[in-house]
């Protein structure tokens, strides 16, 4: 089996070719410069050169308060682009696995995590583009895709809250970091695993299809992940200052409370995914010996 993960610059998409790596599979990874998933000459030709059984598609445009001013941009990679990978995929018999996001939500829930199949809602431009992408992905291919919603992730690769944190640790004596604004800390490792378990099961005609979401299990504020990350590394939490989201004002609004169900995984007879805490308390080594390189 040949699989196709695009993106792969990116901090998942990386994770992922490595997760395939590890295992032995066949995998190209593609970054944004070697594939240009709005452009269908460009995913036919991937196809031919690569001939992949399942995609992982991992491109996105996700700056998202520049998508605020930047709508029609942001709609083509993370809107069109999706589309035009599943319609290449059923032309092939392919499997596509998208990876999307909690902004699809209003983000106004309280205590309850979103299921799969709660109504839709973005407040953003961003979790429009990723919408649109999510119902072109299900429209073109209803019997061999999956979309997976992730949220807050953090990993060894690029720029992220942990790796921010670790570096502002070395040089400010206190922080203030948003507890108004909660979710379930991810790490894109762990999502990669996910990633590569749905797209074996809609290999091998399992179950697979539909909507899955993957983040951590458990939830916190920003404050709470921030002060965990310096109790890992050794600082004291202290240091970490709660406020508020006005004292950070920003194009796009963030959502209050983003915290996503895990009920599809437990319907498939699967362990939901691991607590955020202990998924943190793995990736940290992994993390900051990457900033160190």
């Amino acid at each position: 089996m040949r699989w196709l993960v695009t993106g792969a610059g990116g901090m998942l998409g990386a994770d992922t070719v490595a997760e395939l790596r590890g295992r032995g599979a066949d995998v190209t990874g593609l970054t944004r410069d070697d594939l240009d998933i709005t452009e269908p000459g460009a995913v036919r030709r991937a196809f031919a050169d690569h001939g992949p059984d399942v995609i992982v598609n991992c491109a996105a445009y996700t700056a998202v308060d520049d998508a605020e001013t930047d709508e029609a941009r942001a709609l083509k990679v993370n809107g069109e682009g999706p589309r035009v990978l599943a319609r290449a995929c059923a032309e092939h018999t392919a499997r596509l696995v998208h990876v999307s996001t909690d902004y699809v939500f209003s983000g106004e829930a309280r205590t309850t995590p979103y299921p799969e199949d709660h109504p839709t809602a973005p407040r953003t431009a961003y979790g429009r583009t990723k919408l649109a992408g999510e119902r072109g992905v299900l429209e073109e291919l209803p019997d061999a895709a999956a979309v997976v919603r992730t949220a807050w992730l953090y990993g060894a690769h690029g720029r992220n809250f942990v790796a921010t944190m670790l570096d502002l640790e070395t040089r400010r004596d206190t922080l203030d970091v948003v507890d108004d604004q909660r979710g379930q800390p991810t790490w894109s490792a762990d999502v990669a695993e996910l990633l590569v378990l749905v797209g074996t099961r809609l290999s091998r005609g399992e179950d697979g299809r539909g909507v899955f979401h993957a983040t951590s299990s458990g939830e916190a504020s920003w404050y709470e992940f921030a002060r965990e990350i310096f109790l890992l590394a050794g600082a004291d939490p202290d240091r970490v200052r709660p406020t508020s989201s006005d004292a950070f004002p920003r194009p796009a609004p963030r959502p209050a409370y983003s915290a996503l169900g895990h009920d599809r995984w437990r319907e498939m007879g699967l362990a939901a995914p691991r607590d955020w805490k202990s998924a943190l308390k793995e990736a940290l080594p992994h993390i900051r010996k990457e900033s160190l390189s």
